[in-house]
C-alpha cells in the first residue's frame, strides 16, 4: 500500500453489471485495488447498450477501466465453485444481483462471511434487500421516477422529465465506494468485515433530502427557490444565472438595463418573486433574447451575478479552464481509438490517465484462473464445456 494508491494489495471480485456496481469497483481500482470483473460469457449487458465497438460500448468502457475480465457461467456448478473460491480470497465482493440470487448461488454474504470474517461485501440493487418492491426491476430512469426526482424536474413545457444522464446509477456507485472505505477502516480497527447494502431508489431519495424537507414543512406546496434563477435563451445559445442573496436582484436588474424591476413591489423579495415568477420570467426571457451569451456574461459577471454559458460537450472540452486544469483525460481503448473522458475527482490525475483500458470479455480469464491454482488442462476443460469463455480459443 502507498499513500497514492491506498487500496494496493486489496482484491476485489466485481459481480456487477451495468453501471452502479461496476462503477463502485472501478473507483476501488483507481485507488489501487486489483479488480476481477466476473461476467457471463455473453458479457456484461452494458456491452450491448449504445453503439458497439467490438464487444465494448461507451458505457462499458467508462465504468470498467482498470479491471481484469473473467467470463464464467455461474449457472454451472463448476462455474459457481470457481466464483466462490475467488470470493473467499477477496477482500471485497461487489454484487448487483436481484435480492436472493447471490445466496441461491452460494455467493451471498452469510455463506461467504462465515468462511471469510474479514470480507467486505457490497450488495447493489434497485429497491434494497427487503420490502415489498425487492423483486421489481429497476433502472436509473425508474429510480428517478420512484424517488420524486422526475416530479421536481419540470420543464418549460410543464412536463416532468428524467435527468438526461444516468445520474442515479453513478451516485449509487459513489455511495457504495465511500461505504467500502468506511468498512475497510472499521475492519482495520476491529478485524471483521461487514455487509453494505445500497439501492438505486434510496440513493436517489438521499440526494433529494432538502426537497423533501421543503415539501413537508411547507404543506406540500414548497415555494420556488431563488427566483429568477434558471436558464435563458440568448441570440446564440443559452445562459444560466443563479441568485443566492436578496441583494443580487437589484444588481441583476441593473445589468439587464431594467433597474425599474428592482423597484417593483412584486419583485422586492425572493418570496414575492416566487409569487410572481411567471411575469418575471417572461420579462427576463424577452430581455436575454436580445443579446449574445458573451455579451450577457460580461455584463452579469461585472455585476457580480453568478452566471455561465450552458455548454455542450464540445464547449466543455475546449474550455480554457478545463484544458488548463486537466479536467479531461485521454483514454486509449482497443477498437475505439483514443477519446476524452472527465477526470475522476479525488484520484491523482496521473493514475486516472494511466488506468488500463476496459477489458474485453474474458480477456484475463486464463491468467486469473492460473493465479487461482487451475492448470492448463483444467482451464481447457472449462472452456470446452462452455463454462469459461477464452478469447481466441477454438
Amino acid at each position: 500500500m502507498t499513500l497514492d494508491r491506498p487500496y494496493a494489495g486489496l482484491r476485489v471480485l466485481d459481480l456487477g453489471q451495468g453501471i452502479a456496481a461496476p462503477y463502485c469497483a472501478m473507483l476501488l481500482a483507481m485507488q489501487g485495488a486489483e479488480v476481477v470483473k466476473l461476467e457471463p460469457p455473453i458479457g456484461d449487458w452494458s456491452r450491448g447498450l449504445g453503439v458497439r465497438y467490438g464487444d465494448q460500448t461507451a458505457m462499458s468502457v467508462q465504468f470498467n477501466r482498470g479491471k481484469r475480465s473473467l467470463a464464467l457461467d455461474l449457472k454451472s456448478a463448476v462455474g459457481r465453485e470457481v466464483a466462490i473460491g475467488l470470493a473467499l480470497r477477496a477482500d471485497i465482493v461487489v454484487e448487483g444481483f436481484r435480492p436472493g440470487v447471490a445466496a441461491r448461488r452460494d455467493l451471498g454474504y452469510e455463506a461467504l462471511s462465515a468462511r471469510n470474517k474479514r470480507l467486505v461485501y457490497v450488495s447493489v440493487s434497485g429497491f434494497g434487500q427487503e420490502g415489498p418492491n425487492i423483486d421489481l426491476p429497476c433502472t436509473d430512469s425508474v429510480a428517478q421516477a420512484f424517488s420524486g426526482l422526475v416530479a421536481v424536474n419540470i420543464g418549460n413545457d410543464g412536463t416532468p422529465h428524467r435527468v438526461g444522464a444516468l445520474i442515479i446509477d453513478a451516485l449509487t456507485g459513489l455511495y457504495a465506494a465511500q461505504s467500502v472505505g468506511v468498512a475497510l477502516y472499521a475492519r482495520e480497527r476491529h478485524g471483521t468485515g461487514r455487509h453494505i447494502e445500497v439501492s438505486l431508489t434510496q440513493c436517489a431519495a438521499a440526494v433529494l433530502g432538502h426537497r423533501l424537507g421543503e415539501h413537508v414543512l411547507e404543506g406540500g406546496k414548497p415555494r420556488v427557490l431563488n427566483v429568477p434563477t434558471g436558464s435563458y435563451a440568448t441570440t446564440d445559445g443559452w445562459i444560466m444565472i443563479a441568485l443566492i442573496r436578496e441583494e443580487d436582484f437589484p444588481r441583476l436588474a441593473g445589468a439587464l438595463d431594467r433597474p425599474e424591476l428592482a423597484d417593483d413591489a412584486r419583485f422586492h423579495t425572493f418570496a414575492a418573486r416566487a409569487d410572481n415568477a411567471a411575469a418575471l420570467f417572461e420579462m427576463l426571457r424577452a430581455r436575454f433574447a436580445t443579446e449574445s451569451t458573451a455579451y450577457w456574461l460580461e455584463r452579469l459577471r461585472s455585476a457580480d451575478i453568478l452566471a455561465d454559458r450552458v455548454n455542450g460537450f464540445d464547449d466543455w472540452l475546449a474550455n480554457p479552464h478545463v484544458v488548463a486544469t486537466g479536467g479531461a483525460v485521454s483514454v486509449a481503448q482497443s477498437g475505439m481509438g483514443t477519446f476524452m473522458t472527465p477526470r475522476t475527482p479525488g484520484v491523482p490525475p496521473e493514475f486516472d490517465r494511466t488506468m488500463p483500458p476496459a477489458p474485453s470479455i474474458g480477456e484475463h480469464g486464463r491468467a486469473v484462473l492460473e493465479e487461482f491454482g487451475l492448470d492448463e488442462i483444467a482451464i481447457g476443460r472449462l472452456a470446452a464445456e462452455g463454462v469459461l469463455l477464452l478469447p481466441g480459443a477454438p
